[in-house]
């Protein structure tokens, strides 16, 4: 299942000093299995924070927080009451949604400055396990949010989201360094579709422990295991962590830096990049496709579950199945489009699947209230299109990165991945705060999908990787 090439394909294009991979010149040793099986391992780890933490129990649980907070009992199906988070007047319903879009005002700052970091240090695993230990605390900090302390939630989300930005920047910086550009389709989909498979097995853990110990007449019980099933992807993602680093190789820097200024050196490196971006126009624009259609698709991920527990009004036990499934057909989903991409290439097949999520909100919009069954079934929908749009993205913006600059630019990349999405949460909670319907609020991200398709639909691709100094893979 996780054995792509041995070994990166060469390239007789030439390419600008310092090389990669695919490109002419002394190449690195090629990538071993045992290397790329460590790197798919953290997806594994991380999946964890994505799927238990910010799609299934962080929405309700925090919303739940904050609704005590603003002097509503914890089982009250409504709330009125309001919240004051640095004087600021805030509806309980769009407290998450507004600490989402607040991370990624953050992520703006710090992950484009990991990347560079990354790319000048010999010391990747290291930059890794920081990160990523870091969050995997914080998201463990979750035992100590309590009663109304929905401003320490808000604070652990926002420590934990970036560090797991950051980390998923170094990681995604290996990509390159493990295969040619034939290959990250496959070495890309096949980390997906590990994760999810990771994301899944804790979830199911999760949700045996939710259906055997929660009462449907103590909703205090459901909120204390809500809080533990956080905490519990904290230990996994610090757990299964511990693979990567034993597994992956440190790389040497392509470009040299002064021992001991790295960080100093990466910001300056960070502002030369960003006078320079204009070099590269038409991978500015993948990345702003990206960063709209991927809003779009993040903003679904992370607020489902408080679509479906606060409008849908289905029970913890439904949406965690839901989302079960979701997580184990986006394993085989992975793989299903990577299979298909090989066949009629990566950019159609992410233009397809953005087709498909446009019709997954029109139908989540239609859906009955209290009806799990189609629930399920736009779960299952939803299970199939995700994990491939997703990995085809990453796989795809490799090609369009400049020598060296792996770090950097999926620093850029990472603002929008993976729960740190801001546009979509901001209308999704400004709308329903000026409207009260979730509802509508699902509406606001149509936008999203229809504008991104749009934007890559432009793109030219082949130009596009030719124009970044690489070797174009065989279909796109």
């Amino acid at each position: 299942m996780v054995s792509p090439a041995d070994a990166a394909d060469a390239s007789d294009a030439p390419g600008p000093t310092p090389v990669r991979p695919d490109a002419a010149g002394p190449a690195p040793a090629a990538s071993t299995r045992r290397e790329r099986t460590g790197w798919y391992f953290y997806d594994w780890a991380n999946s964890a924070f994505s799927t238990t933490v910010v799609t299934v129990f962080l929405g309700p649980f925090l919303t739940s927080v904050t609704e005590r907070a603003a002097g509503c009992a914890v089982d009250a199906d409504t709330c009125s009451g309001t919240v004051h988070p640095l004087g600021i007047t805030v509806a309980p319903g769009a407290y998450f949604p507004y600490l989402v879009s607040l991370s990624v005002l953050l992520t703006v700052f710090a992950l484009p400055v990991m990347g560079a970091v990354a790319d000048r240090s010999p010391h990747k695993k290291r930059l890794l396990a920081g990160a990523a230990f870091l969050g995997a605390a914080a998201t463990a900090g979750f035992a100590f949010v309590t009663g109304d302390r929905y401003l320490l939630g808000g604070v652990l989300f926002l420590i934990a989201n970036i560090a797991f930005g950051a980390s998923v920047v170094v990681y995604n910086s290996f990509l390159p360094q493990l295969g040619g550009p034939d290959d990250r389709d496959a070495i890309s989909s096949r980390g997906w579709a590990l994760g999810y498979l990771g994301g899944g097995l804790l979830l199911a853990a999760n949700l045996v422990a939710v259906t055997l110990l929660s009462r449907h007449d103590d909703a205090q019980r459901t909120l204390d295991l809500a809080r533990w099933c956080i905490v519990s992807a904290g230990v996994w993602w610090a757990v299964f962590t511990l693979v990567p680093l034993r597994w992956l190789r440190e790389h040497p820097a392509l470009e040299a830096t002064t021992a001991g200024n790295v960080l100093t050196d990466g910001f300056r490196q960070l502002g030369r990049t960003l006078r320079g971006l204009r070099t590269y126009p038409l991978t500015l624009f993948f990345l702003l496709a990206f960063l709209v259609y991927n809003d779009g698709i993040q903003t679904v991920i992370a607020l489902a579950s408080q679509y479906g527990t606060k409008e849908l009004r289905l029970t913890q036990s439904t949406l965690i199945v839901t989302i079960l499934l979701v997580q184990f057909l986006a394993f085989g989903g992975a793989l299903l489009l990577g299979a298909l991409a090989r066949r009629i290439g990566a950019w159609k097949t992410v233009l397809l699947s953005l087709v498909l999520w446009t019709v997954v909100i029109i139908a989540a919009f239609r859906l009955p209230a209290e009806a799990p069954v189609p629930f399920l079934v736009l779960g299952a929908a939803i299970g199939l299109v995700l994990g491939g749009s997703q990995a085809l993205s990453r796989s795809l913006f490799s090609q369009l990165i400049p020598a060296g600059k792996e770090g950097e630019y999926y620093g850029f990349y990472e603002i929008s991945d993976k729960g740190t999405s801001w546009l979509g949460p901001l209308a999704f909670g400004l709308v329903y705060q000026l409207t009260a319907s979730y509802r509508v609020g699902l509406v606001s991200l149509l936008i999203f999908f229809v504008v991104g398709f749009a934007l890559l639909a432009a793109v030219p691709m082949r130009r596009a990787v030719l124009a970044a100094g690489n070797t174009p893979p065989r279909l796109l």
